[in-house]
């Protein structure tokens, strides 16, 4: 089975990665961009997640795991959008920061800085092993 993967961000005063540990499974809402929600639709169970820090820190601080595909967001009221259920597997050795991801060319692509605003995103393969990477040094 081919795994995917992707970033999720999250603003830490909202959702953060202490959050999710504590919770273990929880479903992934409040997303109200067609983009991002297509991108939930677009996830399968064992796909792999980076947990990302928004605003504050702009760090990626965690990987979650899809557990749970897409169903409608029981918080939307319109039935326009997407949750995804998902539980946290492993703090990074230590956080990946979005000036060392700018500063990476490996890097220069990926959607974190081409589309800022975006809040689930995929990731190649290569994204992926280049952060977990940068995340041991």
């Amino acid at each position: 089975m081919k795994v995917n993967y992707w970033l999720l961000k999250s603003e830490p005063s909202t959702w953060s990665w202490d959050d999710q540990v504590k919770a273990g499974v929880e479903m992934w809402d409040g997303v109200r961009n067609y983009q991002a929600r297509n991108n939930l639709m677009s996830m399968k169970k064992k796909d792999l997640c980076f947990f990302y820090h928004s605003v504050s820190e702009k760090l990626i601080i965690g990987i979650v795991e899809v557990v749970k595909e897409c169903y409608p967001d029981p918080t939307d009221k319109t039935g326009k959008f997407v949750v995804t259920d998902v539980k946290a597997k492993k703090k990074l050795k230590r956080g990946v920061s979005l000036e060392e991801i700018k500063s990476t060319p490996k890097l220069s692509n990926i959607a974190l800085i081409k589309q800022s605003r975006l809040s689930v995103m995929p990731l190649t393969k290569n994204e992926w092993d280049t952060i977990i990477k940068i995340s041991e040094k």
